[in-house]
């Protein structure tokens, strides 16, 4: 007895008829255009996003200024846990402070502020970066103020002091700059 062929498996072909594609694609919501005008390839990158949309595109100069606080904050804090009559010698042209110990305290805030700015570095997202100039512009403010009241109390200014004063001025302005300009949107190309 011969045995009977089963027939043969028939290949549909509905993917590569355009129609069918179409079809499937408008079934699935992928290929046209969402609320925010983007064109989505796949389901998966409908579902995931975009990640184009969230990369931060960064004014120029920012990574250099980063890097620039970082060492600035790193150094000031080495210098106030290491040499505390140094720095405050630097700043108020004064011989001695009477305890080391408000200094030292001031190189560990500092320390522990340049490792935030070490890391903030290395990321890439908008809300860290921003965060982290936030937080510059706000201590350079309050030093600014500290070290205003300072002056004004002693009825005397000391070149240090003032110089301290004008650098933290440009510094307030730069990180507030770069701030507003990581936040802003990026304009549709």
């Amino acid at each position: 007895m011969a045995a009977k062929q089963p027939p043969p498996l028939m290949k549909k072909h509905s993917q590569t008829d355009l129609v069918s594609r179409l079809k499937t694609r408008k079934i699935l919501g992928v290929g046209g255009e969402d609320d925010d005008g983007e064109v989505h390839r796949s389901k998966i990158s409908q579902v995931l996003g975009n990640e184009i949309k969230f990369a931060v595109r960064e004014p120029l100069g920012l990574r250099v200024w980063q890097l620039v606080s970082a060492i600035m904050f790193s150094g000031v804090a080495i210098m106030a846990l290491a040499f505390p009559d140094q720095l405050y010698d630097a700043v108020f042209d004064e011989e001695s402070v009477s305890s080391k110990t408000p200094i030292r305290l001031y190189g560990g805030a500092l320390l522990s502020i340049s490792l935030i700015m070490w890391n903030a570095l290395y990321t890439a997202e908008k809300v860290i970066i921003r965060w982290t100039l936030l937080m510059e512009a706000c201590y350079f403010a309050v030093q600014f103020l500290v070290t205003t009241v300072s002056l004004v109390e002693s009825s005397r200014i000391a070149t240090g002091a003032m110089l301290l004063l004008v650098s933290r001025a440009l510094f307030i302005l730069i990180s507030i700059y770069y701030y507003y300009q990581v936040g802003r949107r990026p304009k549709k190309v």
